[in-house]
């Protein structure tokens, strides 16, 4: 009996980003003191760049100018931290969770009819609690995120207001004819093909 294997190792994209280089925080540049801090700290490292003279190697030069812009953007700016997930998951949370996990191992020991019953309406009441949890984290960072706007970008701004108006739109892929009317009723394929 002959048998062919064939391995195959990936990496998974976490661990090939843990080892990059750290990213910086831009957002940051949008509060004022940061902003006028990198103002002050940018300028300032490039004055001892200008003594530089001509004959200096030219890869040298670039060496300077990239440190120092990697220095005055660590001290203003602080690097992005990776994001952090599921802040809303609090202690009422995890208690939906054990709850969810006792009626599953009691539906496991018994499976009769009560017991799913039981299973059923904890995990429902677990899902509307997480679902309405994770609602109102998004809705404190959009908050945060119209107040930030508020102060910097009135534009974006009213827009966050209108998107809160509007709701949620899902983007509709439509295919008009040259008046500009919606074809509903004809075959598609026959209105790419010229055939309408």
């Amino acid at each position: 009996m002959v048998a062919k294997v064939r391995e195959r190792l990936a990496v998974s994209k976490q661990a090939a980003q843990k080892y990059d280089v750290g990213r910086f925080n831009f957002l940051k540049l949008n509060e004022v003191k940061v902003r006028k801090l990198y103002q002050i700290k940018f300028p300032n490292r490039f004055v001892a760049l200008e003594n530089l003279n001509d004959s200096e190697d030219i890869n040298r030069a670039w060496e300077n100018i990239k440190e120092n812009i990697k220095t005055s953007t660590k001290e203003s700016l602080v690097l992005h931290e990776l994001k952090q997930h599921k802040t809303w998951f609090d202690e009422e949370c995890l208690g939906f969770s054990d709850q969810r996990k006792q009626a599953k191992v009691q539906w496991v020991q018994d499976p009769n009819q009560g017991n799913v019953d039981n299973l059923n309406n904890v995990r429902r009441e677990a899902s509307r609690h997480f679902k309405g949890e994770k609602r109102n984290e998004y809705l404190k960072a959009k908050i945060d995120e119209l107040e930030t706007n508020s102060k910097i970008n009135i534009r974006d701004l009213y827009r966050g207001f209108n998107d809160f108006k509007r709701g949620y739109q899902p983007r509709t892929n439509v295919v008009k004819d040259e008046k500009g009317d919606l074809i509903t009723n004809i075959c598609l394929t026959c209105c790419l093909l010229g055939m309408f």
